[in-house]
């Protein structure tokens, strides 16, 4: 089962969140039929999302990360929301990303997206999400984000991530900064103890009785024929019937789910008969 413990730990003053998102990264390996390099690195950004998911205050919030490489070769996209639904898809990448870009988007559901950008410096997932929250949002964010794939089968994903609060000592900071060397190798981390393992085996004298958040996140497309038929709809009625007409029905394909949604000339007609 994916889960995400969140809570504060070090006098209050370090965010603490760790992840298991083993199934969620199988899922995907599964609906996309993946190799097992670009599970890998799917499989770390779907994490990242997770993380970055649980973190939204409203319930209407969404987050997005696209990483297109350097050359061209590669684009990864994963987006969550609030509601611990996670979803990706990844173009390319067998030979790593070779540089490129990463952008997110952050929507709170109430206001003008938050968007943010960095250049990649590697293929490592953890390093660049730190180098995401220290340039865009002047966070200090320690990443140890794992992914481990082979022959087709994610034997573990996940990680721990800690962000110091304004006004953390330097004696947190340090504390925290240490703590971290533990989840250098997080995936075998990840596979030998889960997320309540490690919650127990390194925090369990740090987290105070009845302050963590427990989430089970999934990995969940929010597409369905209803939002499809909404995105098609303002093409208009004869533009559809043309289009039905030349290819012998109207499709959509989500990159997310995988799913192909076929639309024939005589359900467009009833879609406007409604």
């Amino acid at each position: 089962m994916n889960k995400l413990y969140k809570t504060l730990i070090y006098d209050m003053q370090v965010s603490l969140s760790v992840l298991e998102t083993t199934e969620m990264v199988q899922k995907a390996i599964d609906i996309h039929g993946l190799s097992d390099s670009a599970g890998e690195l799917l499989g770390g950004m779907l994490t990242a999302a997770t993380y970055m998911a649980g973190c939204l205050k409203n319930e209407k919030g969404a987050v997005s990360l696209t990483v297109k490489s350097g050359d061209g070769s590669a684009t990864v996209s994963v987006s969550g929301s609030q509601d611990g639904h996670i979803r990706g898809y990844i173009d390319g990448g067998e030979n790593g990303l070779k540089g490129g870009t990463l952008t997110v988007i952050k929507e709170d559901g109430l206001y003008r997206p938050f968007v943010g950008a960095c250049e990649l410096k590697c293929n490592d997932v953890s390093e660049n999400l730190m180098q995401y929250y220290h340039r865009s949002e002047q966070i200090p964010t320690a990443v140890a984000i794992g992914v481990k794939v082979l022959n087709g089968k994610c034997l573990a994903a996940g990680g721990v991530v800690m962000q110091l609060l304004p006004g953390t000592s330097e004696e947190n900071s340090d504390r925290a900064e240490n703590a971290m060397q533990a989840f250098v190798n997080a995936a075998d981390t990840v596979e030998k103890s889960g997320a309540e393992g490690i919650m127990r085996e390194y925090f369990a004298d740090e987290v105070k009785e009845g302050c963590v958040y427990l989430t089970f996140p999934e990995y969940k497309c929010n597409c369905s024929r209803k939002k499809i038929e909404g995105v098609i709809l303002p093409l208009g009625r004869d533009e559809l019937i043309k289009i039905a007409d030349e290819n012998g029905a109207v499709s959509v394909h989500c990159h997310y789910c995988n799913t192909d949604y076929n639309f024939t000339k005589d359900e467009i007609v009833k879609l406007f008969e409604k």
